[in-house]
């Protein structure tokens, strides 16, 4: 008998790839199309049917929204938008991540020159091809840098002020499918006489859509804790049976009621609008654009899949449904114009297809809410990371997906602004045209950014970065004209909302890079600290101190100015930086950067963990234990190669994975540790001055991490040995945590917009979050030591 052939057993790579592809673009149905698939559902109902006079009228707003769909969503985001990716991650920082990597406009505490060392062996950046004059006075310019800062904010501030609107309007638009359900029930209550029914019709009409919005809106973001990924898996299949049942009722209509609405599809009738349109007619624009509400989501949530799975998803399914399910809407419409509920979506559903509609609809409008909340935190988190929003806890909701993120500060806030707005318009039609202006806003923003991209990161010729900003700057000019004509009807309020976001986000920015400018220019060299001895009164005392600091050169004036106070400091000193980076994530192999303050006999170490704006760095009990490890990785390395490690201040290497036979310490796990180990014992920390340094205690754990060495081998020497022994010793006998709390104060003089800036400042600083240093600190081991900062 003939063995199996070897190729019967192998499978087709191309076709794995393929299965992969297609799960991809299932999965991404759910998470990135489902704001861009629940349109239908208030599109027609926000343009108001007295926009509506005629069909030829009907036919130009079809003829808008195919279009609009075609070129905005089709050819801008998926033929190429979608290019401009960032390692795989997309949305306006992406953008904003690249130009500050292929251009110098960064204006984050990370990028400054002095932290030029951040970039030492990270993922090469590729050299630019041509100095192009555009770069050079994009970079010349500190203006250029401050307004590409501003879009990136603004872009954010879009996609924060569409997700808190959303939600509102299409909750409450579905809502309102119930009204004809209801309308039909009381005409079945005939034991009621017909003033009553007429009374009970209009009390039940006029509350139990608002009552049912309010209660599914609180619902779902009291189900946000649970994560993306555990609810997650029934979106995809919802979206995937509500467009299939649009786009086939939409083709039913269409061929049950008027046949020639294909004719609607010859950009003639949009000519015919522009030329006989009133400014009633214009403002109508802003409810056509809400069609492509969630088109930003493809290019926001590409982290989460591939781009071919994301385009697959969109060109067989997203897109020809949506247009038969407008185009069939428009039929009916054309052939029952006859009341005001006739724009509704649920007026089209022919017999009982109704009562699914009116299930389904629930069910999508979730789903899409879903949607955007989860793209709320996913951009906070980003602007959280790069400095540019107030300190908040961020959960991250999955391990195998680092895009998922709960920010439960955020999602109450959230809450109430959603059932703020619900409440208080109870008009579908103002509500979306706030989101229509935050729409077309957020995308003017990644339209400017993206025409840069061209030219600075594809290094195209800037006539086609030209053309690009021209062709789509124009259209969706044309939309933020009709929306602004709206600022009366519901508009408003994203003003207002954006303008008090935007206050918060640069306030926050301009204080956090004041204290990071008050500490580099009162930082001390690592000299001021050697030079101190006991000579000048100053102990050493056992124990490790973790110093954490913004600073990654010289030692920063918090810790100075604790030192000049209480002269002593612990016998092994570890300054740990935490530093974003611009680019989404950093690999645990290049993470952390280790290096040496002074000569060995001082025992001054200094770490930079560096992380990407999309990386986790929430609460990790075992941190200390991963930074003792490469510390003590570090000095065994320093150790084979002496001569490619003679360091001055400022020189780093990097520590990757740290393998199992590890040549410095063995961890070993003890059971229990009954007594907590003070830091300093009162003989030690009693000094000629009088002074005592606090006696800190580290809280009883019932697990820990203790070192062990290696066994003695010739391959390390006994002063490699004895620095390894004496932070195992140093650690055992126990750690303190120092932090900085900088205090900014305007001088006596400033002008008042000064004082209102920092004021606010102040104010958000008091009323966050304490700062996450990526460890439970506690609260006996932590110091903090206060400066007061005048500017």
């Amino acid at each position: 008998m003939d063995p199996p052939s070897s190729t019967a057993l192998v499978q087709d790579p191309k076709k794995e790839a393929w299965k992969q592809t297609l799960l991809l673009a299932f999965q991404s149905l759910g998470v990135v199309y489902g704001h861009l698939s629940i349109s239908p559902l208030y599109v027609f109902e926000t343009v108001g049917v007295h926009n509506i006079r005629t069909e030829e009228s009907l036919y130009g707003l079809l003829s808008f929204m195919f279009w609009t769909m075609t070129i905005i969503p089709l050819i801008k985001y998926v033929f190429i938008v979608l290019g401009a990716d960032d390692n795989g991650e997309g949305g306006v920082f992406a953008l904003y991540s690249l130009l500050c990597r292929h251009a110098k406009v960064g204006l984050l505490p990370n990028q400054l020159a002095d932290d030029v060392l951040l970039t030492y062996e990270m993922e090469s950046v590729p050299k630019t091809k041509v100095e192009s004059k555009a770069r050079r006075a994009i970079e010349k310019h500190k203006n250029s840098h401050y307004l590409l800062l501003l879009l990136a904010l603004l872009g954010s501030c879009m996609v924060i002020a569409d997700g808190v609107l959303t939600p509102a309007m299409s909750v409450f638009s579905a809502s309102s499918a119930l009204e004809r359900s209801i309308s039909k029930l009381s005409t079945q209550l005939s034991s009621l006489s017909p003033k009553h029914q007429d009374s009970l019709t209009a009390h039940l009409s006029k509350y139990v859509p608002l009552t049912s919005a309010c209660a599914i809106l609180i619902g779902l973001f009291a189900l946000q804790h649970y994560g993306t990924h555990k609810i997650g898996f029934i979106f995809a299949p919802i979206i995937s049976l509500w467009l299939l049942f649009i786009g086939s009722v939409g083709a039913y209509n269409i061929f049950h009621w008027n046949r020639q609405v294909f004719c609607a599809l010859s950009p003639g009738y949009m000519y015919r609008f522009f030329k006989d349109a009133d400014i009633n007619r214009w403002k109508s624009l802003g409810g056509v654009l809400l069609c492509i509400a969630g088109s930003e989501a493809m290019f926001a949530d590409l982290g989460h899949f591939s781009k071919k799975s994301v385009k697959i998803s969109f060109c067989f399914l997203v897109y020809p449904s949506l247009v038969l399910c407008y185009m069939g809407q428009t039929a009916y419409m054309s052939a029952n114009y006859h009341g005001e509920s006739v724009h509704f979506l649920g007026a089209s559903m022919p017999g009982s297809a109704h009562h699914v509609f009116t299930a389904l609809a629930l069910f999508a409008t979730a789903v899409g809410s879903q949607a955007a909340i989860t793209g709320i935190f996913s951009i906070i988190s980003q602007c959280l990371a790069l400095g540019c929003f107030p300190r908040v806890k961020v959960v991250h909701t999955s391990d195998k997906i680092h895009g998922q993120v709960y920010i439960p500060d955020i999602n109450w806030i959230l809450l109430l602004l959603c059932l703020s707005i619900t409440i208080g318009f109870r008009d579908i039609g103002h509500i979306g045209n706030a989101a229509g202006l935050a729409i077309i806003t957020g995308m003017l923003a990644t339209t400017c950014l993206m025409s840069l991209i061209i030219s600075l990161y594809w290094e195209k010729n800037i006539l086609i970065s030209a053309l690009f900003l021209i062709f789509f700057g124009a259209i969706e000019a044309t939309y933020f004209s009709a929306c602004v004509l709206n600022l009366h009807e519901g508009a408003w309020f994203l003003i207002f909302f954006v303008v008090v976001l935007l206050v918060v986000m640069l306030t926050w920015h301009y204080g956090t890079m004041k204290k990071y400018e008050f500490e580099l220019h009162n930082r001390v060299c690592m000299e001021w600290l050697t030079d101190l001895g006991p000579s000048l009164g100053v102990a050493r005392v056992p124990g490790i101190g973790f110093i954490y600091t913004d600073l990654v050169r010289g030692i920063p004036a918090f810790f100075s100015h604790f030192v000049t106070n209480l002269p002593a400091f612990h016998q092994v000193l570890i300054f740990v930086s935490f530093k974003s980076v611009p680019i989404p994530y950093v690999k645990p192999s290049r993470r952390f950067l280790i290096g040496r303050f002074g000569t060995k006999e001082y025992r001054v170490y200094r770490c930079i963990v560096r992380y990407g704006y999309c990386d986790s760095i929430g609460d990790k009990d075992n941190f200390e234990d991963q930074l003792i490890r490469r510390i003590g990785e570090f000095i065994s390395v320093e150790d084979i190669d002496p001569e490619a490690f003679t360091f001055s201040e400022g020189r780093m290497v990097v520590i990757g994975n740290l393998q199992e036979g590890s040549n410095a310490f063995i961890p070993h796990v003890d059971s229990e540790v009954g007594q907590s180990s003070t830091l300093a014992s009162s003989e030690l920390t009693k000094t000629e001055l009088g002074s005592q340094l606090p006696s800190i205690t580290s809280p009883a754990r019932k697990k820990r991490i203790r070192f062990l060495l290696p066994p003695e081998s010739p391959q390390m020497r006994p002063s490699v040995r004895e620095e390894l022994q004496e932070i195992v010793d140093a650690r055992d006998y126990g750690t303190a945590y120092f932090l900085g709390k900088t205090h900014l104060s305007a001088r006596k003089g400033a002008n008042f917009l000064k004082k209102i800036i920092l004021g606010t400042y102040i104010f958000l600083d008091k009323n966050c979050r304490e700062p996450s240093v990526a460890l439970n600190i506690p609260l006996a081991a932590l110091v903090e030591v206060g400066m007061v900062y005048i500017i």
